[in-house]
């Protein structure tokens, strides 16, 4: 604890790496665990790909918003995780976080520097005109389409597309972890048992870098947990709590 209190009380740039583990403090389900919703019924990847929105969008919706509908609900709050980070960056440090969860959380606990490796659940956009519509307006309507009005004065009515990454759909922001890695000098990786591609090879990269001092916060092993300096199989409220 006394080695990572120093690390980052040194570093000016940090780059994160966090996980579902790291909404799970904020009362958000972990989909991938034992238990979880994916583990129940796995033909919920199917109707969570791009395939099936564009072969079945009316049908892909109420599909989503069953899987989703705690996460679109807003009442989720950040945690003292995704507060502890902002902080870091009230101090002056330049924080990278790129995260895996699509609650936006990180960004409503006031940190800047955001990427959304599979975007967010905040808003969907139209797939002809690019407009993009909020989330009351998704919740409002059992299918969101395009109210906007075209040429002719007739409204769109295209089905709007969650600006969430589905099965399909490529990841976003990752050319910005080379940069990161690049720049920094702490690596954190919080929550995530590092089982998704592409986040999962991120600490592969960063052991290229020598002077990167790389951080494993989660509650359980990994298999990557041998590339990192410290590893802390515990909450990462608890962890902060102590630093």
């Amino acid at each position: 604890m006394a080695a990572l209190r120093e690390r980052l009380a040194q570093a000016e740039h940090i780059t994160v790496l966090s996980g579902a583990g790291m909404s799970t403090e904020s009362g958000i389900p972990d989909f991938r665990s034992t238990g979880g919703l994916w583990t129940e019924d796995t033909s919920r990847m199917e109707a969570m790909s791009r395939s099936y929105f564009l072969s079945h969008p009316h049908q892909f919706w109420p599909k989503f918003k069953e899987l989703f509908q705690m996460k679109m609900s807003g009442d989720y709050e950040p945690n003292r995780g995704h507060a502890f980070l902002a902080n870091l960056e009230k101090q002056g440090k330049h924080v990278d976080i790129f995260t895996q969860n699509i609650d936006g959380l990180h960004k409503k606990a006031g940190s800047e520097h955001v990427y959304e490796l599979h975007g967010s659940i905040q808003t969907a956009t139209c797939p002809s005109c690019q407009t993009q519509y909020d989330l009351p307006f998704l919740l409002k309507e059992e299918v969101p389409v395009c109210q906007k009005n075209s040429s002719s004065g007739k409204p769109c009515g295209r089905v709007l597309k969650p600006d969430v990454v589905l099965f399909g759909d490529r990841v976003q922001h990752f050319d910005q972890v080379e940069r990161s890695l690049r720049e920094t000098e702490v690596l954190l990786v919080i929550g995530t048992s590092l089982e998704v591609a592409p986040a999962r090879y991120i600490p592969e990269d960063a052991a290229r870098f020598p002077s990167i001092f790389k951080v494993m916060v989660n509650l359980s092993e990994t298999e990557y947990d041998p590339l990192f300096d410290l590893v802390f199989h515990e909450r990462i409220g608890d962890l902060v709590e102590s630093l």
